[in-house]
């Protein structure tokens, strides 16, 4: 499921004018996970709820881990709030040398408009700037339209925008173009580095070890992906017209309690609508071997991509994410 900082009025915080500098933050333990439960219990209650009570404990990290840190809000020695635990929750992942990812800024509902999210985000930025962090990026659901003006106001600003597209795993899917997937690592990135797609997203792609965290793709990235066979690139004599790459395999479990397996790829660009039926056709193909139940293709939010998507039979999700980020390099990313 996908992260944000959720609304003000269903688990954040955004009047900052009465900050309560007295509860502690702390790092976050295995041992708050009940009072993580009860901080989210009612959160996104009418889109079935939030993801973080079923997923805290593998979503936490390692006590040595550095690459990643939790920071908590301790209400355990408050009073008046009843038997409120933990107040509120952020987390800070460092993607690259330079990039910094937030995700799970929740404020537990009798804490609300204490400026608590103002110092959840000063942590996450102090933390990583430490790390050398010269950017910071979030991601919020479109439909979660208060927590866009939250953001701006703890420093971020617009970046991108992006839309899932789930074409099926197909054995047989077909397309006008060549695809190939070998030796074209090269290839792949010149014709990304000069796409439309790259240009909108800000040269951001998935992740492969952060789910739901988006950085800068690099050629190197390429590389590694392309020596499991995983880069795909549309050929024509012309020369490349669209490009893609699997990212990571998972499984995902159901409300039905089934388990699914899940193929994803990172980002595709391409020039035609041509180029995105053999594009999604080789996609179908490759999660087909890997017996993937479902796919999800990150693309841009644009008229073009979105509609090329659909018109080539891929289905689309229904809204688009967006990605906001702060300039950690100096004095902007720190919230006074």
């Amino acid at each position: 499921m996908g992260d944000s900082h959720t609304k003000p009025g269903d688990g954040t915080d955004a009047d900052d004018a009465n900050a309560d500098d007295a509860l502690e933050i702390r790092r976050a333990t295995l041992e708050d996970q009940d009072a993580v439960v009860e901080l989210t219990s009612d959160i996104w209650t009418d889109r079935g709820g939030d993801y973080l009570q079923y997923v805290y404990p593998d979503w936490l990290e390692d006590p040595d881990d550095d690459h990643k840190r939790t920071f908590l809000v301790d209400a355990s020695g408050s009073d008046g709030d009843g038997d409120v635990a933990v107040a509120g929750l952020v987390q800070a992942v460092v993607l690259s040398p330079d990039e910094a990812w937030f995700q799970g800024l929740r404020i537990h509902r009798d804490y609300r408009r204490r400026g608590l999210s103002r110092r959840l985000n000063r942590a996450c930025f102090d933390w990583a700037r430490e790390r050398g962090a010269t950017v910071g990026r979030l991601m919020i659901f479109s439909w979660n339209a208060p927590a866009l003006g939250a953001s701006r106001s703890a420093g971020y600003e617009p970046a991108t925008e992006f839309r899932w597209a789930h074409p099926a795993p197909d054995p047989d899917a077909s397309g006008p173009d060549s695809v190939s997937t070998a030796d074209n690592a090269a290839r792949a990135w010149r014709s990304w580095s000069q796409s439309a797609a790259r240009d909108h997203l800000q040269g951001l792609a998935l992740d492969p070890d952060e789910s739901w965290a988006l950085r800068e793709l690099s050629r190197t990235d390429l590389v590694h992906f392309a020596a499991d066979e995983g880069v795909f690139t549309v050929d024509r004599p012309s020369g490349v017209a669209g490009v893609s790459y699997r990212n990571r395999t998972y499984d995902r479990e159901t409300e039905a309690g089934d388990t699914e397996h899940w193929v994803e790829y990172g980002v595709s660009a391409w020039d035609d609508v041509d180029a995105a039926r053999s594009l999604f056709a080789a996609i179908a193909r490759d999660a087909a071997r890997l017996e993937a139940d479902r796919t999800r293709v990150l693309i841009p939010e644009t008229v073009d991509a979105v509609s090329d998507a659909s018109f080539a039979g891929a289905p689309i999700s229904d809204e688009p994410d967006f990605v906001l980020e702060v300039d950690l390099s100096g004095s902007r990313g720190q919230v006074e």
